[in-house]
This record gives structure tokens, C-alpha cells and sequence, in this order.
């Protein structure tokens, strides 16, 4: 017997070995290959490979490609697609195995989309396999337009979804690539979109380690991202694009990042337009090859060959920047034919797939979070009386966010709660109010409609012409940002007057992609439903939300705060007053806060086994679900370190489970967490296990007066490191 086990342990090892060798040996040919193919290219065929839309080198066989395609939530920007949740919903879902589903999902359209565009001779923008997500920058202000599109305020949060997402995208081929992703927008950035193009800024040595750089470190080290793009900001002086100590000294050399880096769009002639960094783009250029940087987004390197000609640059220089991305294309499998690439296979009948629907209806339902429910939800089928208000109701774009593909089917809100009650129930529905502006005039039908229905369901909130990007949100007055987050009053005016005439009995559902001052509205509705940018299924979810098929099981990968009077200036950068580990108040809904039908309690916290010096800490909790229905639960855990709330945060984030309770039964869920998650970041940058007395708190919310005043359960546990 234990000779069998003995050549059963040497035969595993050997496979394994095996596999490393075949791994390292693929890689070595393939960088022989690229050298050699970088070695027969002219000076002017290596320049217009280094920009996004690098052209065909007809000598060499190299066809067309243009590096920026989208993928947030979806192949973007590049015709029919699934369109999942946008990823600020994906973080409320908290399931890292749903994200690398989803990952999985959009690398497959994207390969079936990627090999009918090429029979097309289609090598236009956004028809490509590098996709430039996921955004994995913290949600810092709420007032960000562009924060939609992270996985929320918390790194470690960004970093396991913005890992698993890459995972998904890229596969688990270990040479080639299903997809490439890109770990965006490197570094410290988050708004204001209006400054974006010339703010300097200069955080301190805690703050980038501690909040900023954490997610991309986990997107290289653990994701293996293929590509990075650097910011348009500056950071300690230097722009992103052209920081060496960001691109090379902590991304390579740190971290040990093998990929290509590329700029965002038109980032690199801020260098001498917006920052005034260097005077010419002959210098921009420079910088930029000089940092580390691998491909413009962006025309600036046109002027790459004055770089050269006035000794600012050695050809060498464009060699050591062309390689890594002969390496993309090479692990793609589309440099050149290759039939070895097993991703080749993919054809049209992927792209909006019964599978993926089904996936992208499930995200949904788990994305959407139940703030308030005083009883009203669910609702009953057989209700007589039914009245839907607000014009996102009825409109698809409400469910998509920014960087959306197009489906061909859209569930609405309405759609969704129609399609659940009976075929004798009275439904009606108005637009009711300007999503924009105040109303036009004091008649409104909707008011009495309203007040003449069993239930009042009343969609609020905001869609993507609102907040975004900079050029897309074009109603926006801050270019996309939000300066406060309170809703139009022309919407906020018609819930008062349902309200003060129907007494209750109603419903608010919002959209959007950030927090919204929710005192008023708390008070007006009997239940409030945050549900986000939820993607082609939204209404189906919403329907399967309302109706009691589905139970809500979303939390808020954000805090919702009572107001912005009391947040710090929207460009200061520094983490103090900010997200749940450093807001002392004004928190109206904690992060990591969502309600279910039925209520879930912790108890019995406690250390499993010894603590060991360089192993994980193992910890369990009991989890009783007392409801007359099946419950899934996000279980998180929190720790407080021995100089928690002087300088360092109050809590933190160090797990996060998804955990599905029976009704009337407890469960037993088992944290395994790292030492790494145990360190405290100290004002040098630097990490360190402190000795002292920790606490661990482990439940529904971030530990928080308002979570306590709120009824959140959660189990606490102390020990001694």
C-alpha cells in the first residue's frame, strides 16, 4: 500500500513538473519568436506597433489590430452582446465565483465576435481581445461619476472580484490566452472627472498602500493580468503614464508584472498639454518609453521618431517597449496562424447564449440590495390593483450603466412586474415626472392613479446621462460627477404628494451606479430597493425580487452616507473621513448592508485551534436563519487591529462568504484568513504584524453605531497576536 501511495505521490509530481516545463518551455519559444519578429521590423513599422491602432506589417504576415476594445460587464461598444450588471452591482453580489462566470462569459462572445470580424476583414476599434477591464479603483467619493464602474469602496473587495473577473476573462490555459485583461486605472484615481487631465496628487505612503495599490497588486500577483494602464493624473509629480517609480519600480520590479502597460486615451499629450510636465511631444514620448510604458492609447507617439532622431530615445528603448505586446499577441494565438490556441473555435451561436442570459438574470437577483421593508415586500401575485410610476421603468437604458454592449432582449422594470402578477390584475403605468428637471405643471394624472392602486411602485434614481464619464453623462453640469446626491426635485416632488395622499403602501426602486440621499425617501416608502445598473435582465430580477420568487441576498459594496456636507473635499485625496474604515458618522447605510426576507444572527465566534505565527487564522461563526425561507447570507469578517481608529482603520475588511442558510437552521461558516490580511500598513508604506490585542467581528455590515442601530447581528471575537 505505501509503495502504491509512494508512485502515486512521484506520479502526480511528475505531471506537475511536467507541466511547469511544457509551461516554460512554450514561453521561452514564444519570446525567441517575438525577439525575432521585433528584429525584422523597420524603425517606423516598431512606432506605429506601439500605438492602439497599430496598422498591418504586410512582410511579416502581421494584420491590422487595434488594442482597445471594452469588456466592463460585457463586450462593449461593439454591437450585440450580453449585458450583464454593471460592476458596482457585481460588487453588491459579493460571489467571486459569479464574477469569474461572468469573465468567462464576455471572453467567450468576445472570441466568437473576435473570429466573425475577422472573416469580415472588420479590424475597427472595439473588435478586438484585449479588453481594457476591470476598473478596480476605489470608490473613494461618492461623488466620482465614474465609480459605477469599480467593484466599490473596499481593496480587498476589488481585488478578489477584479481578480476572479480576470481570471475569467484570460482562462486557465497555461500559455495561452482566452482573453486579455486590464487591471485599470493605475493609480489613485477617482475623480474629479473635470481635473483629471492636470491634478497632481500626492497621497500619503499609508494611503497608497493601503488603499490604493492593494487591488492592482492582487489583479498581478494572483490574476496574472496581462495588462495595466496608467492613469491620467500625476502622482508625487510625475504622470502616471511616465511615473517610473509606479510603472517600473513597484509594477515590475515589485510586483513582478510581465505584461504591457498602456496609457489611457490621449493621457500621454497631457503630459505636455494638461500637466505641463515636459514642453514637447517629442519628450512626452521619452517619458513615457523611458517609465515603462508599452502602447499609446492615443496619437502622441507620432512623434516618436523626433524622440529618436533627437537622441531622447535608442532604438533599443522601442524593442524593450515592443516586446511585451508581440508576447500579447502571441499568447492570443493572432499574431500569426496558430492552431495550437485553443480559444479558435468560438462562433456566433455563444453570443447572447440561453446559458449566458441565464447568468446574467442570475447576477441580477443577487445584485439587487433591499434597504427598507417595513412588511409591504413581497408582494402578492393576486394583488387587484397595481400602479408603476417613473420613466426608467420603461426605458432599457436604465438597466445598462456606461461601457454597455446591446443585447437583443432587455428586460424592463415594468416588463419584469408585469410579467409576475396574474392575468387579472389591474396594472397601470405613467412616466409621472421629468427624470431631469422640476415637473412642467401641476396636473399630474399619475398622483391619482397612484393613490388609487393597492401598491404604488415608484422607480427613481439616475441613469448613465447623469452620471459617468467625462463626454458621456451629458446632462451632467460637473461632467459626469455628482456634486451632491440628493435626486431631481421634479421626482422627489411626486413621491411627497403620492405620499401625502396615499398615506402608504408604496414601493421606491432606484437606478444607479452611486449613493443617494435617501432620509427623505426612506421615510416616504414602505420599502426601498436599490437596484443599480442591473444589465439586460434587470427587469426579470426585479420581478423575481418583488413577487417573493427570488430573496434578496445583495449588500452594499458601498456606504451610503446621510449627506456630502459632512465628506471631505472632493479632491483630497487623503482616506481620512472616508468608506466605512475611516467614517466615524453620517452614515445612513453601512457598507456591506442589505436586508433579505427573514433575518440571520451571529453567535459563538471563536478562534478554531492555536494560533500559529505565519499560518491563516482559522475562526467560525454560527449563522441561524429563524425565517420561514431559504436565505443566502454575506457573511463578513472585520478586523481591528491594536491601533485601530489612531491612523489606521477602524475595521477592515478580511473575508467575505456567501452562505446559504435553510430555513429555521444554523450553519457554520469557517473564515480562513491570511496573515498578510492581519497587518497594519504603516505611515512609511510599509506592512507590519503588530503585537497586541485584535478584535474580529464577524457579521451582516462593517461594524458601526449605524449598523448597530440598524439591527445588524454580527459575533465578536478577541485574541492576542
Amino acid at each position: 500500500m505505501k509503495d502504491c501511495l509512494r508512485l502515486l505521490v512521484c506520479s502526480v509530481a511528475f505531471l506537475l513538473i511536467g507541466g511547469i516545463h511544457a509551461q516554460t518551455g512554450k514561453y521561452d519559444q514564444m519570446s525567441r519568436h517575438a525577439k525575432e519578429i521585433i528584429a525584422r521590423m523597420t524603425v517606423s513599422e516598431k512606432i506605429s506597433q506601439l500605438m492602439n491602432e497599430s496598422p498591418a506589417i504586410e512582410h511579416l504576415g502581421i494584420k491590422p489590430y487595434d488594442w482597445w476594445s471594452e469588456g466592463l460587464h460585457g463586450v462593449g461598444r461593439d454591437g450585440r452582446a450580453t449585458v450583464f450588471p454593471q460592476p458596482i452591482a457585481l460588487g453588491a453580489t459579493f460571489d467571486e465565483a459569479l464574477v469569474r462566470e461572468i469573465g468567462d462569459a464576455v471572453a467567450t462572445e468576445g472570441r466568437a465576435k473576435f473570429n466573425v470580424a475577422r472573416k469580415l476583414k472588420n479590424y475597427s476599434r472595439n473588435a478586438g481581445l484585449t479588453f481594457w477591464s476591470p476598473n478596480v479603483n476605489i470608490f473613494r467619493d461618492l461623488r466620482w461619476g465614474r465609480g459605477m464602474e469599480t467593484y466599490g469602496e473596499d481593496p480587498l473587495l476589488s481585488g478578489m472580484l477584479g481578480t476572479a473577473y480576470v481570471r475569467g476573462l484570460q482562462g486557465d490555459d497555461a500559455f495561452y490566452l482566452k482573453t486579455g485583461a486590464c487591471a485599470k486605472h493605475y493609480a489613485v484615481h477617482s475623480g474629479p472627472e473635470g481635473t483629471r487631465h492636470e491634478a497632481d496628487i500626492h497621497p500619503s505612503r499609508r494611503d497608497l498602500f493601503e488603499t490604493y495599490l492593494p487591488q492592482f497588486k492582487m489583479l498581478v500577483q494572483q490574476g496574472r493580468v496581462e495588462a495595466v494602464m496608467s492613469a491620467y493624473n500625476r502622482v508625487y509629480g510625475e504622470p502616471c503614464g511616465g511615473s517610473k517609480y509606479l510603472l517600473t519600480d513597484i509594477l515590475r520590479k515589485s510586483w513582478g508584472f510581465n505584461g504591457h502597460i498602456v496609457s489611457d486615451c490621449d493621457a500621454i499629450n497631457d503630459f505636455y498639454g494638461g500637466h505641463r510636465y515636459v514642453k514637447t511631444p517629442e519628450e512626452a514620448c521619452a517619458a513615457a518609453i523611458k517609465a515603462g510604458l508599452n502602447v499609446e492609447c492615443g496619437h502622441t507617439f507620432k512623434a516618436m521618431q523626433g524622440a529618436l532622431d533627437q537622441g531622447l530615445l535608442a532604438e533599443a528603448d522601442l524593442d524593450r517597449a515592443l516586446f511585451p505586446l508581440v508576447m500579447t499577441r502571441l499568447k492570443l494565438g493572432i499574431l500569426e496562424p496558430d492552431s495550437a490556441c485553443p480559444y479558435n473555435s468560438y462562433d456566433e451561436s455563444e453570443i447572447c447564449s440561453p446559458a449566458h442570459t441565464a447568468l446574467a438574470l442570475r447576477a441580477a437577483d443577487e445584485a439587487m440590495v433591499l434597504l427598507k421593508n417595513n412588511g409591504i415586500l413581497p408582494l402578492d401575485k393576486n394583488i387587484r390593483t397595481l400602479f408603476v410610476a417613473g420613466p426608467g421603468a420603461s426605458d432599457a437604458f436604465y438597466l445598462m450603466g456606461n461601457y454597455f454592449g446591446l443585447s437583443n432582449r432587455y428586460s424592463t422594470y415594468l416588463q419584469g412586474i408585469v410579467s409576475r402578477v396574474s392575468s387579472g390584475t389591474s396594472v397601470n403605468f405613467r412616466p409621472a415626472f421629468m427624470q431631469i428637471t422640476e415637473e412642467l405643471n401641476d396636473m399630474n394624472w399619475a398622483v391619482n392613479e397612484a393613490c388609487a392602486a393597492e401598491v404604488a411602485i415608484v422607480v427613481m434614481g439616475n441613469n448613465g446621462n447623469m452620471e459617468g464619464e467625462e463626454g458621456e453623462a451629458i446632462a451632467s453640469a460637473s461632467r459626469g460627477d455628482r456634486v451632491g446626491i440628493g435626486l431631481p426635485a421634479s421626482q422627489l416632488n411626486y413621491l411627497r404628494r403620492v405620499k401625502a395622499r396615499k398615506g402608504g403602501r408604496i414601493v421606491v426602486v432606484l437606478t444607479g451606479g452611486s449613493p443617494i440621499d435617501l432620509r427623505e425617501i426612506s421615510k416616504l416608502a414602505d420599502a426601498v430597493v436599490m437596484a443599480w445598473y442591473p444589465g439586460q435582465e434587470g427587469g426579470e430580477a426585479l420581478g423575481d425580487l418583488l413577487f417573493g420568487d427570488k430573496n434578496f441576498s445583495g449588500r452594499l459594496p458601498i456606504t451610503f452616507p446621510a449627506d456630502v456636507d459632512s465628506l471631505p473635499a472632493f479632491d483630497d485625496y487623503s482616506m481620512n473621513g472616508r468608506t466605512y474604515k475611516y467614517m466615524s458618522g453620517n452614515v445612513m447605510y453601512p457598507f456591506g448592508y442589505g436586508l433579505s426576507y427573514g433575518r440571520v444572527t451571529y453567535t459563538d465566534a471563536r478562534v478554531v485551534g492555536r494560533i500559529k505565527k505565519g499560518e491563516p487564522l482559522a475562526v467560525e461563526v454560527v449563522l441561524t436563519n429563524n425565517g420561514d425561507r431559504t436565505i443566502d447570507e454575506v457573511a463578513q469578517a472585520y478586523i481591528a487591529t491594536p491601533t485601530a481608529g489612531k491612523g489606521s482603520p477602524m475595521a477592515s475588511l478580511v473575508g467575505f462568504r456567501r452562505v446559504s442558510i435553510p430555513p429555521k437552521s444554523s450553519v457554520k461558516a469557517v473564515f480562513k484568513i491570511v496573515p498578510e490580511r492581519l497587518m497594519t500598513v504603516q505611515s512609511d508604506g510599509s506592512s507590519k504584524l503588530l503585537k497586541g490585542n485584535y478584535t474580529l467581528t464577524i457579521g451582516g455590515a462593517a461594524p458601526c453605531e449605524r449598523s448597530e442601530a440598524l439591527g445588524v447581528s454580527s459575533s465578536k471575537v478577541q485574541f492576542k497576536l
